[in-house]
This record gives structure tokens, sequence and C-alpha cells, in this order.
């Protein structure tokens, strides 16, 4: 059984889903494990991971604008607002999705389907650099 570990820092445009597929699918290729399990996992408490729908950018505008309806940002709705109006917003929208994926690796490659692709989800307004760390366990 082999392991290895590398931490990806992505640059987010703010609010919005960042496509991290190409990157990842090129650290499980280059490490030479054929069969395993991938983790990834965010280390953010304002952004989180997704796999999504990569064919029709209209997936990612709505829930976009899903999560705007849920957790909107307004200073009346929430007692924590160290950070700004959107840094609550951004926590339960984080909590409402995941902060850790894994997926099975086969034949040297993720096992994604054909329309899926491995996002970060970024919550605040501003864009920020996050770190997402991959684990790549198996043989």
């Amino acid at each position: 059984m082999r392991q290895a570990l590398r931490q990806l820092e992505i640059q987010t445009r703010g609010k919005g889903l960042t496509e991290i597929t190409r990157d990842v699918a090129a650290f499980v290729s280059g490490e030479g494990i054929s069969t395993g399990l991938l983790t990834l996992f965010c280390r953010h408490t304002s952004a989180s991971l997704l796999i999504q729908e990569n064919a029709d950018a209209d997936v990612q505008k709505d829930l976009a604008a899903f999560f705007e309806r849920i957790a909107p940002e307004d200073a009346a709705l929430y007692a924590h607002n160290a950070e700004g109006l959107d840094d609550m917003p951004a926590h339960i929208r984080a909590a409402l999705t995941q902060v850790q994926l894994s997926i099975p690796v086969a034949s040297g490659a993720m096992t994604l389907g054909a329309w899926q692709g491995i996002y970060i989800f970024e919550h605040r307004r501003a864009p920020h650099r996050r770190a997402v760390i991959l684990h790549l366990l198996g043989e």
C-alpha cells in the first residue's frame, strides 16, 4: 500500500465555484497509484468542496443563487460579523455543503462520471487563496 500527499493552493475569484478537476487529476495520474481512494480536504470554514456538473455553467449559477437565498447577507440575521457582512453566511454555506470528498481511483484515474467536476465553492465576496489537501492511498 502506498500513499501520497499534496496541498493545492487555489486562487478564487470571490463567491462562486472554481473548478479544480484538472489539477486534482494531474496529481492522481502523476502518483502512479492504479487502485485506491483519493481524499480531498478543504482547510477553511468559509469555503467548501463539491462534485457537480461541469457541462452547463447554468448549474453553477443556479447553485450560487440558491445559496444566496438560503443564507443571505443580512446584518439583522446574525450575531457573528467579525469579518464583515458575508462572514456568517459563508460559515452557514460551508456547514450545509462539505469540506471533504472521497473519490475512488481505478486504472490510475478518478472514477468521476462523464459530467462531474470537482469544485471549490467560495462563500466569501472577496477573492481568497484556498488550500485543499489531497491524500491518495492505494497500490
